[in-house]
């Protein structure tokens, strides 16, 4: 990734892999698409590439970001979904133009305009966000059991009981957090 910007957290689904361009939410936040090019990066990562980007689009993209990260987030809690989230998300997706493609290895791929918009990428995003929020596709929503993070994430484990967004990051650093704490109460079991 581009010196001096943080890594991207992608994940296997693209909504919520879009909604952890901003994670810990309740922490020290820390924004991946601080700019118009980090934007244009991650959607390149993310297999929808765009020429450019201006800083409205990119006040665009988050706008539909955090409105996926509230809708996912209401749905992994069992609770009504925001009016202006599902406003949002319906908006993004009708103003693309993006085609779903067969890939000849047999997947499933967006393909976006000729002169490819930041509002046909959104639209794909946000065509994802309804899919996994109505609860089309085989999976659950939940939320990364770290405190600091939240982050709402689509767990396809075979038990969906999976509590962390990502094993990496949350998972592991809630599990060192455990260890120290276990070492601090018994020192002498570490010998």
């Amino acid at each position: 990734m581009r010196a001096g910007f943080p890594d991207f957290r992608l994940g296997s689904v693209l909504a919520t892999s879009f909604t952890g361009t901003l994670s810990e939410r309740h922490g020290d936040s820390v924004e991946r698409i601080p700019t118009p090019q980090r934007l244009i990066d991650w959607l390149a990562v993310s297999g929808l590439a765009v020429d450019s980007c201006t800083a409205a689009q990119l006040d665009l993209a988050r706008e539909l970001r955090e409105s996926i990260h509230a809708a996912a987030t209401a749905a992994a809690l069992q609770e009504a979904l925001p009016s202006s989230a599902v406003h949002v998300i319906n908006d993004r997706s009708a103003q693309g133009r993006a085609a779903a493609v067969l890939t000849p290895g047999g997947e499933r791929r967006w393909r976006l305009g000729s002169a490819s918009r930041v509002e046909d990428a959104l639209s794909v995003i946000a065509a994802d966000a309804v899919g996994i929020i109505a609860g089309e596709r085989d999976g659950k929503l939940a939320l990364c059991a770290s405190p600091t993070c939240r982050a709402a994430f689509f767990d396809t484990s075979q038990s969906r009981t999976r509590k962390w967004c990502d094993m990496n990051t949350c998972g592991n650093r809630q599990k060192k957090a455990r260890f120290h704490a276990n070492q601090r109460k018994n020192p002498t079991s570490a010998e």
